[in-house]
């Protein structure tokens, strides 16, 4: 059981770092790497702030984890049947997600974005503004966060009944580049440019190779358990 958590977290903490670098997450993450910006002449407040907003983002993706694995699993019927048949749907599911992530299939979602009003209230509470847009922004979901958070860890969660550690390594990647960048403004801001054009560029390779990785093993769940071909 302990290898197959420690594959779990690390394939949490990789879906993470992949939602973080997605554009539509990583453009809320530029929009608290601005509110962190504005305390550019204190370092050690820097490093607080993006610690307190990745805990917000944290606690949060904790919280839907908790809500949604013990329910499911709280209720026999479903927690039996999602125990029985979860090998079943798993490669399908999988075989979705990488879909969208190559973008051969999209999904709208509109509505997203932070309000001005939210905004000057998270500037209104000062460092612990920062827990509140981690919240706010965890909530935020896009088409990618929704597919890899509902359709990739929730299931992951499920099958390891584990609805705290490993929604806890999710949230804790979505936040690193805040963190990436907080400790960057404290050593040279003309560094924080260059590395996120790094960060994008890396993105849409990391994103691709992920989307084949999801078809292929989607489609190797599906022969050996859906149609038992064995290899």
């Amino acid at each position: 059981m302990m290898p197959e958590l420690i594959i779990a977290a690390v394939s949490a903490f990789w879906l993470g770092v992949l939602t973080s670098i997605s554009p539509c997450p990583l453009a809320t993450n530029i929009a608290a790497i601005s509110f962190l910006g504005r305390t550019v002449k204190n370092p050690s407040k820097v490093i607080i702030t993006g610690l307190v907003y990745t805990l917000g983002r944290t606690l949060t993706y904790i919280a839907l984890g908790v809500l949604l694995v013990s329910s499911i699993l709280s209720a026999p019927s479903l927690s039996h049947a999602l125990q029985k048949y979860m090998n079943l749907i798993l490669g399908p599911i999988l075989i979705l997600v990488g879909m969208v992530l190559l973008e051969l299939i999209t999904i709208n979602i509109t509505g997203r974005g932070m309000t001005e009003k939210l905004r000057k209230r998270a500037e209104s509470l000062g460092i612990w503004g920062a827990g509140f847009l981690g919240i706010l922004f965890a909530l935020s979901f896009c088409p990618v966060s929704v597919v890899l958070f509902f359709g990739s860890l929730i299931p992951l969660a499920i099958k390891l009944e584990s609805s705290v550690l490993i929604p806890a390594v999710y949230g804790v990647a979505t936040g690193l580049p805040v963190l990436l960048f907080a400790i960057l403004i404290t050593i040279a801001a003309n560094k924080v440019g260059q590395t996120f054009n790094r960060i994008v560029a890396f993105e849409k390779w990391a994103q691709r190779i992920t989307g084949v990785i999801f078809i292929l093993v989607g489609a190797y769940y599906s022969f050996t358990q859906i149609f038992g071909v064995s290899f």
